[in-house]
């Protein structure tokens, strides 16, 4: 912004005639990119364009001046005012100086009259309940008849309570901003703005003490805020208003020695559903945490870590489920408070999620049990299974004869083809057998969306599987047949070039082989050439099936890993209370006058939707296959098995 001052200055011609309007602007722009160069990360302040014509009214001096300025010569002192304090009485400005950064917030005013033995007391003892060096800023004075003899007893009033600097803040008639003065030790009084002072200029902050009171500041660029590194000032701001809300208990309804004026001084906000739901909070998380204990001490009898049952209940999509609610439910059934924002959150989140989730799985029960739809489901599962026989059927006596006119191997072809018909026959017995029972198994299965759409859909997942057994069946078969042959293939492959697969080194070495093994190998090699078509089309039909089937199991734990790690409660945060998630602070000029304080506006930016995801996002026991694509491929093209399941159970964000 300096560079492109100078640009202008260069290509206008400067007359020697001051303007004061136009000297102003270009005194805040100065004072504006100080303050923003301090956090260019996190402090977005809209800077001046000044027109040209601006500036033909400009000396040469005062602008050479003006940018030839140290830096150590003009310092800007900052102030953060709360908007709920400007129509406040006079009375004592209550805050703390910003360590290491010249700047001071005030969080309340002490309203005349008052006892200052008494005002230090109690700022005594509001340091040891909110670890914050809280102290009196200066004075405010509100205009009335006696204004003259009210600032000068505040002004005396500096000498109780000593400090480097001591602030004078007054409002004035008709008017929503006020005037600063501030008195340094050792040093003469000045008025920010002053056309003779060189020294420090005053920047008036005015910001919402509610909604930063609530919010939450982020890092910048989705970074780690680390608490042994030094905080900026911005969140040295936010941190010092948020652990002072001891100070903000106090309103006009109290009887105590003083009155103030903060956010809360009207009142303080509450809501009896609130105070309820905190006081029942803790019981129900004693029962839920008891009711857990006995869960997991079922779980651990010597029956179920048997090695079937473990190894079943591994693979089942819907024990997997429950154990993960089971998590989730001895997260938030902690009956101690959450320690930091982060640990609020995540508990937030997985309460909103599991309410959510069981409210639509009892919305679907309610679906499925009116009007009979568990007995329609049940009368359409025998025929829709039939169908599906009959449809493989078929298509393994199209695969039995000539497909798509190719010329496969007969014998083989014939011992396949009769092979998997078989497997069908059993599998239309196997559905038959159990039909009488369907609708009663249904039924009951219907009962599980009581603990949520999640669950439901998890048990759906195990349904699909156990009704496409004899597919996984013919796909694990015609994968390993065609898996042997391509190993077989490529090891006969390494003996025509005279090599050798090394299994203690892991390598290919050279080896010589006698005329005997050569004879051998060749005619194997030419075996299982001619065989490996018919293999391979069995292998690529069963494939496609099972990748039909594994899509559709996909699909539902798509939508049950969304459901159980997506952030609802800082989503809504996000979409009702923009404020409570803040990604940094933008600056609005208030007002702008010669020879008086800037007035600035601070307000609020919050996260992006993406970065709510990015924070927020509940850990899962993701059931995405762990291959890439290129390995995916791989498996598919050498004929090794595809699971839907994760061998290992890793917490995925």
């Amino acid at each position: 912004m300096a560079f492109l001052l100078l640009f202008l200055w260069k290509r206008i011609t400067l007359k020697g005639r001051k303007d004061t309007e136009t000297k102003a602007k270009i005194k805040t722009t100065l004072m504006l990119m100080r303050v923003q160069c301090g956090r260019p990360s996190e402090f977005m302040i809209p800077l001046y364009c000044l027109k040209a014509s601006s500036l033909s009214s400009f000396s040469q001096e005062y602008l050479e001046g003006l940018f030839c300025q140290k830096e150590s010569e003009i310092m800007v002192l900052k102030i953060f005012f709360p908007q709920c304090c400007n129509a406040a009485d006079s009375g004592l400005l209550i805050g703390r100086w910003l360590p290491g950064h010249n700047s001071a917030i005030v969080l309340a005013v002490i309203h005349f009259p008052f006892i200052p033995g008494q005002v230090k007391q109690y700022l005594n003892q509001l340091q040891s309940l909110t670890q914050v060096d809280l102290t009196v800023l200066g004075s405010w004075c509100k205009p009335s008849e006696d204004q003259e003899r009210v600032q000068s007893f505040l002004k005396d009033l500096s000498t109780i309570f000593p400090h480097e600097r001591w602030l004078q803040l007054s409002s004035e008639k008709g008017k929503k901003r006020f005037s600063c003065l501030v008195n340094s030790r050792g040093s003469k009084v000045f008025e920010s703005g002053d056309k003779e002072d060189k020294g420090d200029q005053v920047i008036c902050i005015h910001y919402d003490q509610c909604k930063v009171m609530l919010s939450q500041l982020h890092p910048a660029q989705g970074g780690i805020l680390n608490p042994q590194t030094e905080l900026s000032e911005l969140r040295l701001v936010f941190q010092t208003v948020s652990q002072s809300q001891a100070l903000f208990y106090i309103d006009k309804y109290d009887e105590g020695p003083f009155k103030l004026t903060h956010w809360q001084s009207e009142g303080r906000e509450g809501s009896i559903l609130v105070e309820l739901s905190k006081q029942a909070s803790v019981p129900v998380c004693l029962v839920l945490a008891w009711l857990l204990s006995i869960w997991y001490w079922v779980c651990k009898s010597r029956i179920l870590n048997l090695w079937p049952m473990r190894f079943v209940s591994s693979k089942l999509s819907s024990c997997i489920q429950l154990s993960h609610r089971a998590e989730h439910l001895q997260t938030i059934s902690v009956p101690r408070k959450a320690e930091d924002h982060t640990e609020f959150m995540r508990k937030a989140n997985i309460f909103v999620s599991f309410l959510v989730d069981v409210a639509l799985g009892l919305l679907l029960v309610s679906w499925l049990y009116r009007e009979n739809r568990i007995g329609q489901l049940a009368e359409t599962l025998v025929p829709v299974a039939d169908h599906i026989a009959e449809e493989l059927q078929e298509l393994l006596k199209w695969l039995m004869g000539a497909p798509a006119g190719l010329k496969m191997n007969r014998a083989l072809d014939q011992v396949l083809g009769r092979f998997f018909l078989y497997h069908i026959h059993l599998w239309i017995s196997y559905i038959h057998l159990l039909s009488p029972f369907i609708g009663m198994i249904l039924w009951y299965v219907g009962l599980s969306a009581c603990l949520g759409l999640t669950f439901a859909l998890s048990v759906l997942s195990d349904i699909v599987a156990l009704l496409t057994f004899h597919i996984y069946c013919f796909y694990v078969y015609g994968a390993r047949l065609y898996c042997l042959k391509i190993y077989g293939l490529s090891s006969l492959w390494r003996l025509f070039r005279g090599k050798k697969w090394n299994v203690l080194r892991q390598r290919v070495d050279s080896c010589s082989y006698d005329l005997d093994q050569l004879f051998i190998g060749t005619l194997l090699f030419t075996i299982l050439l001619f065989l490996l078509p018919t293999t391979a089309l069995y292998y690529l039909v069963f494939t496609l099936l099972r990748l039909l089937v594994v899509l559709f199991q996909g699909l539902l734990h798509l939508c049950v890993d969304f459901i159980n790690s997506f952030p609802l409660f800082a989503m809504g945060l996000r979409i009702c209370r923009s404020y409570r998630l803040a990604a940094g602070v933008k600056f609005r000029v208030l007002e702008q006058e010669p020879e008086r304080p800037l007035h600035l506006l601070m307000e609020i930016n919050p996260l992006t939707y993406s970065a709510v995801l990015q924070w927020y996002r509940t850990l899962t026991y993701s059931c995405y296959p762990k291959d890439s694509w290129g390995a995916l491929c791989k498996k598919l093209f050498i004929g090794e098995l595809i699971y839907p399941w994760k061998h290992k159970n890793i917490k995925t964000d």
